[in-house]
C-alpha cells in the first residue's frame, strides 16, 4: 500500500488547490453587490432581450460546419510541411481530400444551409 500514498498525497493536494484556487476570490476579495455591477453588460448597451432566447438551428448548423471546415486545415498543416517528402502520392491523397471537402461544401450550399433567410 505504501507505493501508493505519493498518488493519494498528490490526489488530495490537487483537489484542495483545486477548491482554494476557486475559492480565494471569494474569501480575501472585496464584496460589494449593487444593482449596477449586477446587471447585463453587453458593449455598453442596455440589454434588449432576455438572455434565455431560443437561437435558431441555423446558427448551431454554420458553427458545426465552421468546426468541420476548420478541422481540415489541421490536417493540410502536417501536409504542407512534409509536402516534399510525401511526392506524388502525398499529393494526390490531398487532392482527394480536398474533392471530398470541396463536395460537401457543395452539398451544403445546395442544401440552403448557409442561407439566413
Amino acid at each position: 500500500m505504501e507505493q501508493y500514498l505519493p498518488i493519494g498525497i498528490m490526489m488530495i493536494l490537487g483537489v484542495a488547490a483545486g477548491v482554494f484556487l476557486v475559492n480565494i476570490n471569494r474569501w480575501i476579495g472585496p464584496h460589494h453587490p449593487g444593482e449596477e455591477k449586477q446587471s447585463t453588460y453587453e458593449s455598453g448597451m442596455e440589454p434588449v432581450r432576455s438572455a434565455r432566447e431560443r437561437f435558431s438551428v441555423k446558427f448551431y448548423l454554420v458553427a458545426m460546419l465552421f468546426i468541420v471546415f476548420d478541422i481540415e486545415i489541421t490536417f493540410m498543416y502536417p501536409w504542407a510541411v512534409n509536402f516534399r517528402a510525401l511526392g506524388v502520392d502525398g499529393f494526390v491523397e490531398m487532392l482527394v481530400f480536398i474533392f471530398i471537402l470541396l463536395v460537401g461544401y457543395v452539398y451544403i450550399v445546395r442544401k440552403g444551409a448557409l442561407e439566413w433567410r
